[in-house]
């Protein structure tokens, strides 16, 4: 499994280290910020289409030769952007990144199960889950440190080294463990997919740069019809793509809105912060780098936490304690200013990092274990692509708010960064709002007997945000 939770890792660090280099890929290539943030809503959008797809493709193609098709993907995708001389190559290479790392997740999670015996799983998920959340605490400040001493290419490059040593470990080491079954393929919906969630992603993107423009408009109406007929044809068909009967339970559909709420506002956070330390404090990318560490190590630290107490609590009580955390951590960035120390930024930073896991752990778990045991893989694939689409979305709107200030002021800035703090806050009020709707469902899993199936499902759901350790979900 060593070469897949490289891969994993790999994606993982490429998704969370990119905030810190916008400012100087903005500057390198004279692009606004709303173009910038495509490198973020790029990366997202193309693991949000592929995923759906994922469940297929393991059972059409070896297992071992997607993964290495993905690794490849990934490097290659690596070597174009540190290569790149113009935007759109940048994007290019991004974006082929974004596919590796959405076949990766989901690989690794079906592996684990069927690779280990039952009695092991939870500690391969234990790994698993030590992995990918090792990615978001050193991604910014590693990023940040490369800026410094070399330049932003040395991110990828530095990926790129790492890909080639996924890509050897999984083929020496990685075995071939899901029977392929070949069932029928509905092109239809694959393209529905693919067009749906691009055109509406797309169109949300594009509102900071060119406006409500008949483009814009037109691909948002585009992506929401398709996805609507996209949505109908999986209920109707025989062998749907996805499963999404499980959007038809109450108790999965509002915690899954509710956890994809709390990660688009975590995104949106994540991709203001280090712009306003840079363009709004006057801070260099290596310091603003180091100012995202403590808080990634207490946001990992809390995961681990709010894994043991959802067993105890519940679900509700953690959501209100995350709500609570996320409220004042969101009200500390709101009186950030030029002059602020830098002390007041730390105390928002861990604050509102403290909140986040309570909410999407707890809202994770309540989701999975609402659903019966066979449509657990499917709901853990449905969580994911929400969470990917939905972030994508939020970090769009995030950068259109931040539009609304002046770029080339640092007061301007600061006050553009607020407007989409507020509309962090916004998001955390709509899962305050849905705690209210939470029905408790004290399963199995109540009890210390969490099933394994359910147990790589839920680790699977809870990976794109970096917070979830698998030995929690099977202590």
């Amino acid at each position: 499994m060593s070469g897949l939770y490289a891969g994993v890792f790999l994606g993982m660090l490429s998704e969370t280290s990119m905030n810190i280099a916008l400012p100087d890929l903005m500057d390198e290539f004279s692009v606004t910020s709303g173009t910038a943030q495509w490198m973020v809503v790029g990366y997202m959008l193309a693991i949000g289409v592929v995923l759906p797809c994922v469940g297929f493709l393991l059972k059409w193609v070896r297992t071992k030769t997607l993964a290495l098709l993905a690794l490849v993907c990934f490097l290659i995708g690596a070597v174009v952007c540190t290569a790149a001389t113009n935007f759109p190559v940048l994007l290019t290479g991004r974006m082929i990144q974004g596919v590796s790392t959405g076949i990766m997740l989901p690989t690794m999670y079906a592996a684990i199960v069927r690779v280990f015996p039952p009695h092991k799983i939870g500690a391969a998920n234990g790994v698993a889950g030590l992995t990918i959340m090792f990615a978001p605490v050193i991604g910014p400040t590693l990023a940040g440190v490369l800026i410094g001493a070399f330049s932003w290419r040395a991110i990828f490059a530095m990926l790129a080294i790492v890909a080639v040593a996924a890509i050897a470990l999984t083929a020496v080491f990685f075995v071939t463990p899901i029977e392929r079954t070949r069932p029928a393929v509905d092109v239809l919906s694959v393209i529905a997919s693919a067009l749906g969630f691009g055109c509406l992603v797309a169109g949300v993107s594009l509102i900071s740069d060119m406006g409500f423009s008949a483009m814009v408009v037109g691909l948002i109406v585009v992506g929401a019809l398709v996805l609507a007929f996209y949505a109908h044809r999986q209920f109707a068909i025989a062998d749907p793509l996805l499963d999404l009967k499980a959007l038809r339970i109450p108790a999965f559909a509002v915690p899954a809105v509710m956890v994809s709420c709390s990660f688009a506002c975590t995104l949106a956070f994540m991709y203001l912060v280090p712009q306003e330390l840079q363009r709004g404090l006057g801070m260099s990318s290596t310091m603003a780098g180091m100012l995202m560490l403590p808080a990634g190590v207490v946001n990992a630290l809390c995961t681990l936490l709010a894994g043991r107490l959802y067993d105890r609590l519940g679900a509700k009580r953690l959501v209100w304690a995350g709500v609570a955390m996320a409220a004042v951590g969101g009200a500390l960035f709101l009186a950030i200013g030029v002059g602020s120390p830098v002390a007041l930024f730390l105390a928002a930073h861990i604050v509102i990092m403290v909140g986040i896991p309570f909410i999407q752990q707890s809202t994770q778990s309540a989701a999975l274990h609402a659903l019966p045991r066979e449509m657990a893989a499917d709901g853990s694939t449905i969580l994911n692509t929400m969470q990917q689409v939905v972030g994508a979305i939020g970090t769009a709107v995030a950068t259109c708010l931040l539009g609304l200030g002046d770029a080339s002021t640092q007061a301007g800035f600061v006050t553009g960064s607020r407007y989409g703090y507020v509309f962090g806050l916004a998001l955390i009020a709509l899962v305050l709002a849905g705690s209210f709707l939470l029905r408790e469902e004290r399963r199995e899993a109540r009890q210390g007997e969490r099933r394994p199936a359910v147990a790589a499902a839920e680790s699977a759901a809870v990976a794109p945000v970096s917070a979830s350790v698998a030995e929690d979900l099977a202590a």
